[in-house]
Parts: structure tokens; sequence; C-alpha cells
């Protein structure tokens, strides 16, 4: 993620033209540019579809095909050494173990949008 930070402060310099031994902060170039951050946008999707998946019923192929588990099913074992990311695995921490249930209340779900987007991956 911190690459695409990197990528994006250089295209803010790229349109205003400033030079990175310019030494202008990034908070006073995104002023200047008004361009959304990449990252919190595409934390803010990411939050908007996991509360779609969670709020769709179990037989739709959308909501089967996000959570499949791959081969073996749910009770298989995984490779040693440190488990790979699953892209549910960071939810949890701001809406709560069971955040399926959490994402049928939109009201709420909305307003946890904003402590997902902050908190970052």
């Amino acid at each position: 993620m911190s690459k695409l930070l990197a990528c994006q402060r250089a295209m803010e310099r790229s349109i205003l033209g400033i030079k990175i031994l310019d030494k202008q902060n990034s908070e006073k170039i995104r002023q200047k540019t008004q361009v959304i951050d990449a990252l919190k946008h595409a934390l803010r999707l990411k939050w908007k579809w996991a509360g779609h998946i969670a709020r769709s019923s179990a037989d739709r192929w959308v909501k089967r095909a996000t959570n499949w588990k791959g081969p073996g099913g749910p009770g298989a074992k995984r490779k040693k050494g440190r488990p790979t990311a699953r892209w549910v695995d960071d939810i949890p921490e701001v809406a709560g173990r069971d955040w399926v249930k959490t994402a049928s209340d939109r009201k709420k779900w909305r307003q946890l949008e904003e402590a997902y987007t902050r908190k970052g991956p």
C-alpha cells in the first residue's frame, strides 16, 4: 500500500510540476490538486463490497464465490508458515467478530466505514 501512496504522490507532484527536491509538504500538494486519496478510496469500496456481500442471500453465486475457501473446503489444512491473508481478515477488527450481522444494519455499517478507512490496511 505504501507503493500506491508513493506513486500517487509522485503523480500529484508531476501534475503541479514540483520536483521532489523542492521539499514541498505532501498535504499542501494534496490541497492544491484536490485529488482523492487512492488508498482511502480503495478501502471505502472494499468496505461497501463487504457490506453488500454480507447482506446478500446465501444462494447468490457472488456470495458463494467470494466466500469460497479453496480445494478441500473450509476445514482443509493450509500450508505451513504464515497463512495467506484473505480479503475479509481486516474487517472484523473494526466491525467485530459478527460483522456479517452488523452489516445488516446499514446505518451502523456506514458509521463504521469512516473508522475502517482511517485505520488503513
